[in-house]
């Protein structure tokens, strides 16, 4: 379960860093618009890409955001999820245009083309979280069990 703290930073303006592992093993980092849809945390992509494909490849996945706060020392307050992903394919026009209304603001029309492809949509459960902020010192349940949390 993602603390309500983490869910507040997930549903805000902050864009992702979200990390995929490429077929030599190397890490593959862009960003990305996310919300949540119950406990888990949502994407869309209009055309499929490298991340999708790695996705694919190997579910696994971390993200990061940085929130708009400072912590009593002064550091900035940043979130780190890792978990697993899974792709499915079509929703991604409806989430998008639902996920520019944060991003982008109430009156603004996303995706901006005539009949944009349905594109795909990434599910991610947390199966870590950690960073610096609220989120850092609890846990989060990872099915029978709970994982402590790490911290970046």
């Amino acid at each position: 379960m993602i603390p309500d703290s983490a869910k507040d930073l997930l549903q805000s303006k902050a864009i992702a860093h979200m990390s995929t592992i490429d077929p030599d093993g190397r890490p593959h980092v862009t960003c990305a618009w996310v919300g949540l849809e119950g406990d888990e945390i949502v994407l869309g992509t209009l055309f499929d890409q490298r991340k999708l494909r790695n996705l694919r490849r190997d579910p696994r996945v971390t993200l990061s955001l940085q929130s708009e706060s400072t912590n009593p020392m002064g550091l900035n307050e940043h979130l780190v999820i890792s978990g697993t992903a899974e792709v499915t394919e079509g929703g991604a026009k409806e989430l998008l245009a639902r996920l520019a209304v944060t991003y982008l603001g109430p009156d603004v029309k996303f995706p901006p083309m005539d009949d944009p492809p349905e594109g795909f949509v990434t599910r991610i459960t947390a199966e870590r979280i950690g960073g610096v902020g609220p989120w850092a010192s609890l846990r989060v349940s990872s099915g029978p069990s709970e994982t402590n949390v790490n911290r970046a």
